[in-house]
């Protein structure tokens, strides 16, 4: 038998349900930090995801409820990739990882848990950051609490605005 603590787990199992969709819900609640939203664009914004598959899984989300990226106008394209480059930019800043995956996962059979609003994950890699507990065990270990990441994107976003452009 497989066995592994996840006290923070609980919270998530008891905890109230949200209604409808999760992806609009969120930013308008106006409680970034709780929901943690890490940065918001113009048409789109930027979400720590809370079953990440690395520290910092980032997931950059417009505003607006479509499935498809050809359902969004060109300034919601426009937006949300910059939200992509966006989070790029501060994971490199918050953890320098050696590379990253980026895509979405369009409809249930491709794997989509929410497959009615588009998001696009963007997830630090290291080189060598599979070990033995997905190997072995079929169990992924996160080394860091969510709001502990979340503060520390938050940092590197923060950080990143006040650099003078080029």
């Amino acid at each position: 038998m497989k066995q592994l603590w996840a006290p923070w787990r609980l919270e998530y199992i008891k905890g109230p349900k949200m209604e409808g969709c999760i992806f609009c819900a969120m930013p308008s609640r106006g409680q970034d930090q709780e929901t943690r939203i890490v940065h918001r664009g113009g048409r789109s914004y930027l979400v720590l995801n809370a079953f990440p598959y690395n520290s910092g899984h980032l997931m950059a989300v417009p505003f607006r409820h479509v499935a498809f990226p050809h359902e969004l106008d060109d300034a919601e394209l426009i937006d949300l990739h910059r939200m992509v480059d966006l989070a790029i930019k501060v994971l490199q800043e918050a953890y320098a990882p050696d590379g990253f995956n980026i895509g979405m996962n369009l409809g249930r059979a491709a794997g989509a848990g929410i497959e009615d609003h588009l998001h696009i994950h963007i997830v630090p890699r290291w080189a060598g950051d599979t070990n033995f507990m997905p190997v072995l065990a079929d169990v992924k270990v996160i080394p860091e609490f969510l709001d502990a990441t979340y503060v520390r994107l938050k940092e590197a976003v923060e950080k990143l605005e006040n650099k003078p452009s080029r």
